[in-house]
């Protein structure tokens, strides 16, 4: 009877491992599955990193160029008013030359 018993024990503690190992091919497998999943999702996110990168510095680029423009522009502006400015005291400086001109005829006289 105890030899039954310990029989019986035996088999019970041997089916009990087996279970277990059962769950742990089964853990084991769930995990790998995940651990593929997970590296799937790594590398997409890699690309999609990459593919950031490239949009930024290409908008980097744009910003550089379109600042570089305005600095252009700004300067261009500033030699017409300059320019317009000149203009103007030029023709000041006509304006009085032609009175200075008027004012000796008239001492002449």
């Amino acid at each position: 009877m105890i030899n039954t018993i310990n029989l019986i024990n035996q088999l019970t503690k041997q089916m009990t491992t087996a279970d277990q190992l059962n769950n742990i091919l089964e853990r084991t497998e769930k995990l790998i599955a995940l651990c593929n999943s997970l590296q799937e999702d790594n590398d997409m996110l890699r690309l999609e990193n990459q593919s950031l990168a490239v949009a930024l510095d290409t908008s980097r680029e744009k910003t550089k160029d379109v600042e570089e423009k305005l600095r252009v522009l700004k300067l261009a502006k500033s030699f017409s008013e300059t320019n317009e400015k000149s203009l103007d005291i030029k023709q000041k400086i006509n304006e009085f030359v032609r009175e200075i001109d008027k004012c000796i005829v008239l001492l002449k006289k």
